[in-house]
């Protein structure tokens, strides 16, 4: 599973049948604390997120993973929606 902030939203009215219906948003990579590092995605939304939050997403096969993109051409799904991350005794994100 990889970090992310949801920086953008992608339309695209003529796609793949199997791609109808699917949110895609833009991902930027960030480090635990929110801050970019790393390149963009686009990545299907499978959780309602949007444009500011930070997710988590993951790529490759596991991506294929989820109940809305099972069986479906997809390379990068964002997978939840962060509300606070800790490490150690630290809180490093908060919503």
């Amino acid at each position: 599973m990889l970090v992310g902030k949801v920086i953008g939203t992608l339309v695209s009215t003529r796609k793949d049948p199997k791609l109808e219906g699917l949110k895609l948003l833009i991902v930027q990579a960030t480090d635990l604390a929110g801050s970019a590092k790393g390149g963009q995605v686009v990545a299907i939304d499978s959780v309602g997120a949007g444009v500011g939050e930070l997710v988590m997403y993951c790529a490759g096969s596991s991506a294929r993973q989820t109940e809305s993109t099972q069986n479906r051409p997809v390379d990068t799904v964002i997978m939840g929606i962060i509300d606070a991350i800790e490490v150690g005794n630290e809180t490093v994100f908060r919503k």
